[in-house]
């Protein structure tokens, strides 16, 4: 398996020897669908609260005498069926969402996508960026132009890098990450997925393979 390797004026310098255990994956659709929902739903926050009858303020006393006014019989005005009661079965902030997957299938799930991606054209390597003084979007959107990716692209950084961050933050199609931080979710949102040179070695690093 074989990553092209591009240089930040556009040229084509070569390629990469890419990990088989990572991108000699085949992609399991059924895997794939599992672990993104799993990974959507660990990011959910509630925010939407609502009171059940037994939180509602009042509802001590009894609304009206339990006969003769001609009314059904009422005992407490915090029931969900009165005007100002409680919420039956409403949103509730403390309501966890998690959902849990072994490592094992996280992996063959993440490194199924990138095999498909690189099998299909959209996974490349950069080279390198050398940012302006200061880090200018202009530039950045400068070199994205000249490499061969027409629509989204997630880049791949091996470490922190301030000025490749500020350079491309402000362009929509443009999102940068770190090796560490790889996950489903972003490799799928993202049509092509460039690696920085250095960032490819430490795949290997980080899942241990």
């Amino acid at each position: 398996m074989k990553i092209p390797l591009y240089s930040q004026d556009g040229s084509k310098k070569g390629e990469i020897a890419a990990p088989e255990k990572i991108f000699g994956v085949k992609a399991n659709k059924a895997l794939i669908h599992k672990i993104l929902v799993r990974q959507l739903s660990n990011a959910r926050h509630p925010i939407a609260h609502t009171l059940t009858k037994g939180e509602v303020r009042g509802g001590g006393k009894k609304p009206h005498a339990q006969k003769h006014t001609g009314r059904a019989r009422q005992g407490s005005s915090t029931n969900p069926h009165m005007r100002g009661g409680g919420v039956a079965f409403g949103p509730r902030n403390v309501r966890n969402f998690e959902l849990r997957a072994p490592k094992k299938e996280r992996r063959i799930a993440l490194f199924g996508v990138l095999s498909d991606k690189l099998q299909n054209g959209h996974v490349a390597a950069l080279e390198g960026y050398t940012a302006a003084d200061p880090p200018k979007t202009k530039a950045f959107a400068t070199m994205l132009k000249k490499l061969p990716f027409e629509k989204t692209v997630l880049f791949v950084l091996a470490g922190k890098d301030g000025a490749v961050t500020r350079s491309s933050r402000n362009i929509s199609k443009v999102k940068t990450i770190l090796v560490n931080y790889l996950n489903l979710n972003d490799v799928l949102k993202y049509q092509d997925v460039v690696f920085f040179k250095e960032a490819l070695p430490k795949i290997e690093e980080i899942f241990k393979l």
